[in-house]
């Protein structure tokens, strides 16, 4: 099984974007979602996480307001909206799955994808 992320690409700052990632090979059970950036020369940052059943979220201070995250819990699959981009938003962006709850359970997650680059140009 792995995780598809999708809908990066390259963007001006103010833009939006939509990042999809779903699981494909195989089914997966799934508690919880979330996407993560990596930028260039830096390490991987948690943005957000849902859990998929009930829906509820979290946010790295870093991103709320900005970002958003949602899930279509009947195909798994987790979205994040990008807003008001910025040049520091540029990224590859990785989506990530657990299938068991846990405290900080999106610090500890059980498969990871290979990402969507997101670059915003001035």
């Amino acid at each position: 099984v792995q995780l598809q992320a999708s809908g990066g690409g390259t963007v001006q700052v103010g833009d939006s974007l939509r990042l999809s990632c779903s699981p494909s090979g195989g089914t997966l059970s799934v508690y919880g979602m979330g996407w993560y950036r990596q930028g260039t020369g830096l390490e991987r940052e948690f943005v957000a996480a849902i859990r998929l059943k009930s829906g509820s979220a979290m946010y790295s201070p870093s991103f709320k307001g900005r970002f958003t995250i949602s899930r279509n819990s009947a195909k798994n699959t987790v979205y994040l909206d990008l807003n008001s981009l910025k040049s520091e938003d540029s990224g590859v962006y990785v989506c990530a799955a657990r299938e068991s709850s846990g405290i900080e359970w999106w610090n500890d997650m059980d498969y990871w994808g290979k990402g969507t680059l997101v670059t915003v140009s001035s």
